[in-house]
């Protein structure tokens, strides 16, 4: 299915009036709605992975769209070949035979395809698999990278046989730990050593994989994130640098370094295709670019405005919205006008949190993150990063009061934490909270919350220390802000709509349906993986990110027409 088949779309936004629709149970979407597209979406949900097989397929893999791919470098057509969760790929790679492999990050698998298309996990219970490659033998080798740090080899000789079951990481050849992060590498073929970059210390290294001796070839990156051969001069390695977009060639005997192509931050992997045109990944861009190793030009084959949009704030100024989006990869900007997007933060360029809660304050906009257990506080003139909070439990959405005052919502306590201004002193406000997902702040010392394992909307005073429920018998509730009209506008994700509703009847009013949203969790992974954001701006337009179309990529802006 090519992407020129696909009504795709990243943010939906609904027109509303105050006091214009009638409030009452479950009512229909009035009469006056309308939809109109304002960011279009793309496919992946962040791009990762990338190989080419022996007959010059490109393979892309996302790790939280859990999907892997297969792109036509030439027309930008995208077909999905692996779907949930057993797609998730953070690194792909091919042996000889046309054997594929795939390393599935966050649930610690890793599978193998046959060429017969028989799909078979090999090893299961690791940290973080993050890279892997075959030698030229056929072994597997397998890294692990931030929730782990080692390199092991994965025994797959028995593969085919009926009895072979997956090994766990006890039962795997450990080479070596303690690397420093190594993340995409590559083994030669000629000499049989692996080469790769250590995120953490800068580095490119070669690794014995018989004594996991290794030994520095070139440093001096910011953050590298992968290095392969060159297979047209196998005495170059190249390698991209996910902290500034640098793509650089190194040359294994001199270990002189050079500057080959300059891009933007995010990069985050490259494969080489039979005839030596090297190939780039974004995940920020949600992009695969082809890269020219002589000029340093790229062209772009697939891109996205958006990566992974989930939480939203909106912020109303002179009759005009800006939708501020935590974008899992980036925090970005939309313009509400004309979907103009506008990056504020890249990850790994400016921050190596990956936001996925958002909220504006008086004087700060908020990105929270469950996976890189933070809270960054970035100022609302500069749009710099000014502090990052760490030690919290999954927080997944944080507000801001006038005073600096922040309240945070921990998935892994179900807690609310009070959080100072400087962030040095901290107390639990309200616990057992249930599947806390996205909150906003009402008048004076009130927090709207949505609690999706209960199925209800909370209000709670931080100042009494007290709660309610203020609707219930919600299906998956995420995404929540307060419009103009005094109600609550919700994602009800388990149902596919955003609901208006009363905070002091209850009454909800159905404000647009059928949507597709609701990106569907890993195993084991948080019930909300990325949220449905909702945002209402002070012009009444209702903004929705959309995760899932049939590209599973960011999907849709719609926009109304006004009263």
């Amino acid at each position: 299915m090519g992407l020129g088949r696909i009504v795709a779309s990243a943010v939906l936004a609904f027109g509303v009036t105050s006091g214009a629709w009638a409030q009452q149970a479950e009512a229909p979407p009035p009469r006056e709605y309308s939809q109109q597209f304002l960011v279009p979406g793309s496919w992946f949900h962040g791009v990762h992975g990338l190989a080419f097989n022996k007959d010059d397929q490109l393979f892309a893999g996302s790790v939280i769209g859990q999907t892997l791919y297969r792109v036509q470098v030439d027309s930008g057509e995208v077909d999905r070949v692996i779907d949930p969760p057993t797609g998730m790929a953070d690194d792909i790679a091919f042996a000889d035979d046309g054997t594929m492999a795939w390393t599935a990050f966050l649930i610690g698998k890793v599978y193998v395809r046959k060429p017969n298309g028989k799909t078979i996990e090999v090893a299961h219970g690791m940290s973080g698999p993050n890279s892997l490659a075959f030698g030229k033998d056929g072994r597997l080798f397998v890294s692990e990278v931030f929730l782990g740090d080692a390199l092991y080899e994965i025994d797959i000789r028995n593969v085919d046989k009926p009895d072979f079951k997956p090994l766990a990481r006890n039962e795997l050849r450990r080479i070596a730990e303690k690397l420093g992060g190594l993340n995409g590498f590559e083994v030669h073929k000629d000499d049989g050593f692996l080469y790769g970059p250590l995120w953490f210390k800068g580095e490119i290294v070669k690794v014995n994989l018989e004594t996991g001796a290794s030994e520095v070839i070139a440093s001096g990156f910011k953050t590298p994130a992968a290095a392969n051969i060159d297979p047209q001069n196998r005495d170059n390695v190249y390698v991209v640098d996910t902290g500034t977009g640098g793509i650089w060639s190194v040359s294994l005997t001199s270990k002189a370094k050079k500057l080959v192509a300059s891009m933007k931050p995010g990069l985050d992997n490259l494969a080489f295709d039979s005839r030596g045109r090297l190939f780039v990944t974004s995940m920020t861009d949600n992009g695969v670019y082809l890269v020219d190793k002589q000029t340093g030009a790229h062209r772009t084959i697939v891109e996205g405005k958006l990566a992974v949009p989930t939480d939203l704030a909106v912020t109303s100024e002179g009759g005009k919205d800006t939708v501020h989006v935590a974008d899992v990869f980036s925090y970005r900007t939309v313009d509400g006008a004309n979907g103009d997007v506008t990056d504020v933060l890249r990850v790994h360029g400016e921050t190596h949190a990956y936001p996925i809660g958002i909220s504006v304050g008086p004087k700060n906009v908020l990105l929270s993150s469950w996976f890189s257990n933070t809270v960054e506080k970035v100022d609302r003139k500069t749009g710099k990063l000014v502090a990052t909070l760490g030690e919290f439990a999954a927080p997944v959405d944080a507000v801001e009061f006038a005073d600096g005052t922040m309240y945070v919502a921990e998935l892994a306590s179900g807690n609310l934490v009070k959080v100072s201004a400087d962030g040095k002193e901290r107390s639990t406000v309200m616990k057992e909270l249930r599947g806390p997902v996205a909150m906003v702040h009402g008048a004076g010392p009130l927090i709207y919350i949505t609690e999706i394992s209960a199925g209800v909307v909370t209000e709670i005073d931080v100042v009494a220390g007290t709660r309610k429920v203020v609707a219930d018998n919600l299906t998956g509730p995420e995404g929540i802000d307060l419009g103009p009209d005094g109600r609550l506008y919700v994602a009800e994700v388990g149902q596919k709509r955003v609901v208006a509703i009363d905070p002091a009847t209850g009454a909800k009013t159905v404000i647009a349906s059928n949507l597709d949203i609701g990106l569907a969790p890993f195993p084991g992974g948080p019930p909300a993986l990325v949220p449905t954001g909702v945002a209402v701006g002070r012009t009444g337009i209702v903004y929705v990110s959309a995760d899932i179309r049939n590209s599973l990529s960011a999907t849709g802006v719609a926009r109304s027409n006004e009263g």
